[in-house]
């Protein structure tokens, strides 16, 4: 099968962590006889850097003619410091969000039981943690009029949203509980805000046509703290654009790592693939960044090319590799990899077909030393 793939590496770790997700599609292809076509296109700060445009119209035109989208990171430390600046990275990734129609991210959390250790959370609490969150990802205050007044003293940001937003990315939350374990959680602030309360009455008229699915309602303050009191409890977690911004990076902190949590935003006609973790611009070049939320993120977009036995082998061997202790230094300081090694490790065994784990053992002795 063939299959062309738009490539926006972006700023900091971004292009690290996207080269190690390139290695595992490779390997995907050589062992499944695909062919992966790879369209290289600029986005963020090194878009600016080069046109002064964080998102060229040669980079969304990439991405129209692409079957996926697979996205690293953004973002520039003499932006994040500067408050007055007119062009920022992060409109690069809001622009191509809505010019691609990308409605929906899906971020699943997936818990690690040999990374237990690594979590701040108390081992009762986290044990068994399997969820997913769909966030709304085109409407809301990040893209609602936004501006200031009273000689620049007063600031505005608007919220709006409407009941079609609401319905369609509602609609593909509902459907994934149906194949989970059946249980729905909305997050809102409908006790507060006017948009909350549509969210709610939204999802009670589209709940009457899925009876099976329990579905819970808490606002978000409320979410954040049964989050972490009992995350192994949620299983589909529905919210809007900027609750679901801030309660999926805390999700992260369940696993160990914000290194390892893939996501997909997915539109009509095209998908997105992107690790949920930002630029990290104080790593990059140093090989130290963790690579495997890319690519996990890279199996999510075979699970969309309706790849399953290709994206079930890349989280296999991730676990693999993981259970192995062959991690990077945010996940264990005192014994780790490299960011390319665990691409390299990872893409070498999709291809060696590995079963024996003496021979997973044989076939890396002596050639992963630590750095």
């Amino acid at each position: 099968m063939d299959k062309r793939i738009a490539v926006l590496a972006g700023d900091g770790i971004g292009p690290e962590v996207v080269k190690q997700a390139i290695k595992v599609l490779d390997a995907i292809g050589h062992r499944f006889s695909h062919n992966f076509t790879y369209d290289v296109a600029l986005v963020g700060a090194a878009a600016i850097d080069e046109t002064g445009n964080p998102l060229p119209d040669e980079t969304i035109e990439a991405c129209k003619l692409s079957d996926g989208v697979l996205f690293g990171a953004i973002g520039d430390p003499k932006y994040d410091n500067d408050p007055s600046a007119k062009v920022r990275p992060e409109q690069g990734l809001l622009k191509l969000r809505k010019s691609l129609g990308l409605f929906a991210n899906i971020r699943p959390v997936h818990l690690y039981y040999s990374l237990i250790e690594r979590s701040p959370l108390k081992e009762d609490r986290i044990i068994g943690t399997d969820l997913v969150v769909y966030r709304e990802l085109t409407g809301g205050i990040y893209f609602g009029e936004k501006g200031r007044m009273n000689n620049g003293n007063t600031a505005y940001d608007h919220c709006e949203y409407s009941t079609e937003e609401i319905t369609r990315v509602a609609h593909l939350a509902f459907e994934a509980a149906l194949l989970r374990r059946k249980k729905l959680t909305l997050v809102d602030k409908a006790n507060v805000l006017e948009t909350s309360r549509l969210w709610r009455e939204t999802v009670q008229k589209l709940a009457q046509n899925y009876p099976l699915v329990e579905v819970e309602y808490l606002f978000v303050d409320n979410a954040a703290m049964q989050l972490i009191q009992r995350p192994n409890e949620f299983d589909v977690i529905l919210t809007e654009n900027m609750f679901g911004d801030i309660i999926s990076d805390e999700t992260s902190v369940i696993t160990g790592s914000i290194g390892l949590l893939p996501s997909a935003s997915v539109g009509a006609n095209t998908a997105l693939f992107e690790p949920i973790h930002g630029s990290y611009p104080e790593g990059a070049g140093k090989d130290i960044a963790n690579p495997v939320a890319t690519i996990l993120s890279a199996a999510m977009m075979l699970d969309h090319f309706e790849m399953h036995e290709e994206a079930k082998l890349i989280r296999t061997t991730v676990k693999k590799v993981i259970d192995k202790g062959l991690v990077t230094p945010d996940l264990n300081p005192e014994s780790f990899i490299a960011c390319s090694k665990v691409g390299d490790v990872i893409s070498l065994l999709i291809e060696s077909d590995l079963e024996d784990e003496n021979a997973f053992d044989n076939l890396f002795e002596g050639n992963l030393p630590l750095i």
